[in-house]
């Protein structure tokens, strides 16, 4: 099964789907490809199953922005994405939209590390 990505009213990405080793380099070039923004947002709410790979998604479009000269935030992480994000160390390289983030247990959560 692949994932969508998707431009809203406004340009913000939207990623809905599976985000897994299956389909995560198609789903991070079409991402990358749709990237027009300097503060670049990133919906990942409709995202329905991920693995570490997703991780590296993250991380390879906040390396596409930055090259861009763009920043980008994440909103709406799923608490399981947000696990990984933590467990492999790399929460301070992930920058989420603090104001939209709920964390596991409906708490807002920043990127940094806790």
């Amino acid at each position: 099964m692949n994932s969508e990505v998707t431009v809203r009213e406004g340009g913000e990405l939207c990623v809905a789907g599976p985000v897994t080793i299956d389909n995560v380099v198609a789903t991070v070039a079409r991402g990358a490809a749709l990237f027009n923004q300097e503060n670049q947002m990133v919906d990942l709410g409709g995202i329905t199953e991920v693995d570490s790979s997703a991780v590296s998604m993250l991380l390879e479009w906040q390396r596409e922005t930055g090259r861009r000269r763009f920043k980008i935030q994440f909103a709406n992480i799923p608490p399981k994405l947000h696990n990984l994000v933590r467990l492999y160390g790399v929460a301070e390289l992930v920058p989420l939209a603090e104001a939209r983030q709920k964390g596991p247990n409906d708490v807002p959560v920043t990127g940094a590390r806790e």
